[in-house]
């Protein structure tokens, strides 16, 4: 890309571009605001929104790299090759352009002037977000032949925009350290999360090289260069070598377009693997739209409708076979969606769900036209897609007929709750909690130790279904899940009902140790492939049983972690009884209650999906029949292992 061209188009890009809304008083006062929290999100996130203004000069056409460097003592610098910050100064403030940039909410190119046509940013406010959350931060521009530079401390200003030097190069350079005043939980970066960012920006932005470099360690420095001139299709491949799928079709099938006057633009790529499960990730103006919107709804209708009209015709389908459902046509799909608009409408501050109806009619078409004249053309592709989609609606048929049986059987029997269950008393969602316990011991003492008014126990013995091998039809009727779906009330698949979960509360409580491990993930795969919206909606939680107790003179003090016991060593000093815990069955109901079931003391993980897609990949990767990325996986996770029992 040659960043001398379009000069009509840079010397619009000038201080009067950068238009002003309001002022910057309450970042520092309520941070979360704007960057979603100021824990470890909030940190990443002033991140990406200065890699998004280089992001947006891509999406201009004047920028093709961009280079995040990892600094020691975690501070951050950001370069691009695009026009530069205006420097000149602005018509209506009076001072530098730059200085408002940094200075101004809502001070940018993004607001109704010709400076983009199309850009994301997660509130377009980024810059001076980024500044007002930064202890310093530095900003140089190279235009014009100059190095400009300014510096800030806290959102202030400390210096005027002065010029140091002259340079051939074009772009910005932004160098910050956030504020520990802000982000009191932690001022560092993780790699990992950035290098997940970063590489998903360069598939959306085919031919852009985003580089990352950690240099915060000189012995330990790591690189990472991406640049994919695939596009969205690179994104596609990238999952399914990742995962080592084995595709159903060779083709990664590519549907791009545009509306008649060029305001809105899509770029499809989807391929079938081997799996049940389907993975579609959505995008509008590079921003992960990660609760979907009107271009999601719009593929998935358009793409049942297209198979179904293509089954129909070519006699898949006979005329008494029912018509495939979104479920059976989306298994084992993989679909990467990037759509980019003019004048984006998102619902919600953080951008999570696209609203722009007319992105539905693009995208109905686009898919309906184009998919359509694959499948014509590859009668092959087409008869493997169809073949799977078949084979789910046969599972799906299976899975209703196991369901009736089900429900027949639960009629007829005098009580439909599992057997096992020791049911709370009260019926409040608000207050109830079901315990899932590893082992009837285990749920012996915890039956003994609750508070039944408001806590139910249920016991589960032995390992149960690995659903990540399994379709919906194999869940109903399996003697390990079917009491949980039971006792919980609200359904599975089609029949999943929120409104219908008889407890607030859904907490896995299984022993510290492998097995115990083991049925923990198990029970989070189900609940993640198959009661999805029970973790969404932050119902699911993991009891965390002490793994010791020491008694001094026939006091007892607990510890949670070696850390702690070794602190409570050292605080009580000499004469001390450790045990150590290898499973809830050595706790009476005392104990289990003090320690892991009372509210008032006991300590619980609230299971969050920060990222579904990351999620979905580690069970793909732990949970699936595929023993090389789970060996890979756990080689390369095994230095953040502590405590293992074997």
């Amino acid at each position: 890309m040659n960043n001398n061209n379009n000069d009509l188009e840079s010397m619009k890009y000038g201080a009067s571009e950068i238009q002003v809304l309001e002022g910057l008083e309450a970042v520092r006062k309520r941070p979360g605001m704007y960057i979603g929290s100021t824990g470890p999100k909030g940190l990443h996130h002033l991140v990406y929104e200065i890699v998004d203004n280089a992001i947006d000069e891509a999406l201009a056409g004047f920028c093709d790299k961009i280079t995040v460097e990892l600094l020691p003592g975690d501070i951050v610098r950001v370069t691009d090759n695009g026009r530069g910050i205006p420097v000149g100064k602005h018509p209506k403030m009076g001072i530098s352009a730059v200085t408002v940039v940094f200075t101004t909410l809502h001070a940018g190119g993004k607001f109704g002037g010709s400076g983009y046509k199309v850009s994301g940013g997660l509130h377009g406010v980024g810059s001076s977000v980024v500044n007002a959350l930064s202890e310093w931060l530095e900003a140089e521009v190279f235009s014009s032949g100059k190095i400009h530079y300014q510096k800030f401390e806290r959102g202030a200003a400390t210096t005027e925009l002065e010029v140091r030097g002259e340079t051939e190069q074009t772009g910005t350079r932004i160098t910050f350290k956030a504020d520990p005043l802000i982000f009191k939980e932690t001022t560092t970066y993780e790699f990992n999360v950035l290098e997940m960012r970063l590489r998903e920006q360069a598939f959306l932005n085919a031919g852009t090289r985003i580089i990352l470099e950690d240099k915060r360690n000189e012995e330990n420095t790591e690189v990472r260069d991406f640049k994919y001139e695939g596009g969205v299709s690179s994104f596609v491949d990238f999952i399914h070598k990742k995962r080592k799928h084995e595709v159903v079709h060779p083709d990664i099938i590519m549907l791009c377009g545009a509306n008649s006057d060029n305001t809105a633009s899509a770029e499809i790529a989807i391929q079938y693997n081997d799996s049940y499960n389907e993975l579609i990730l959505s995008f509008a103006n590079n921003i992960h739209t990660t609760d979907g919107g009107t271009h999601e709804d719009g593929f998935k209708r358009a793409l049942t409708k297209v198979m179904n009209d293509y089954a129909r015709k070519f006699n898949v389908l006979k005329e008494s076979d029912r018509n495939f459902s979104g479920e059976d046509v989306r298994e084992g799909l993989t679909a990467v969606i990037s759509v980019k608009v003019v004048n984006a409408q998102f619902e919600g501050q953080t951008k999570a769900k696209l609203g722009n109806t007319e992105i539905k009619g693009l995208i109905d078409d686009l898919v309906t036209e184009r998919l359509y004249m694959y499948l014509e053309k590859n009668p092959a592709a087409a008869k493997a897609i169809l073949d799977k989609a078949l084979s789910a609606a046969k599972a799906r048929d299976a899975a209703r007929k196991a369901r009736d049986l089900v429900r027949r059987k639960s009629a007829l029997e005098t009580a439909s709750l599992p057997g096992k269950l020791s049911d709370c008393q009260s019926k409040d969602m608000q207050e109830t909690e079901i315990y899932i316990v590893e082992g009837d011991s285990a749920g012996g003492s915890a039956k003994g130790g609750r508070d039944r008014r408001f806590q139910a126990i249920l016991p589960l013995w032995g390992k149960m279904l690995n659903v990540e091998k399994a379709r919906l039809d194999k869940v109903y009727g399996n003697e390990k899940l079917m009491p949980v779906i039971t006792a919980l009330g609200c359904g599975l698949g089609d029949d999943f009902n929120l409104e219908k979960l008889r407890y607030g509360k859904v907490i896995i409580m299984a022993d510290a140790d492998v097995d115990g491990s083991h049925i923990r993930t198990l029970l989070l795969t189900f609940f993640f492939r198959f009661m999805r919206a029970l973790v969404d909606a932050g119902h699911v939680y993991i009891a965390q049983p002490p793994l010791y107790r020491l008694t001094k003179s026939k006091k007892h003090t607990y510890a949670y972690s070696d850390e702690q016991r070794d602190e409570v060593l050292k605080e009580l000093g000499q004469g001390i009884d450790i045990q150590r815990y290898k499973g809830l069955g050595e706790m009476d109901s005392d104990q289990l209650w003090e320690t892991t079931m009372n509210p008032e003391t006991r300590i619980m993980l609230k299971v969050k999906l920060e990222d579904a897609e990351a999620a979905d990949e580690i069970f793909t990767v732990l949970m699936g029949d595929k023993v090389e990325p789970r060996r890979e996986f756990i080689e390369k996770n095994a230095k953040y292992v502590q405590n293992l029992d074997v």
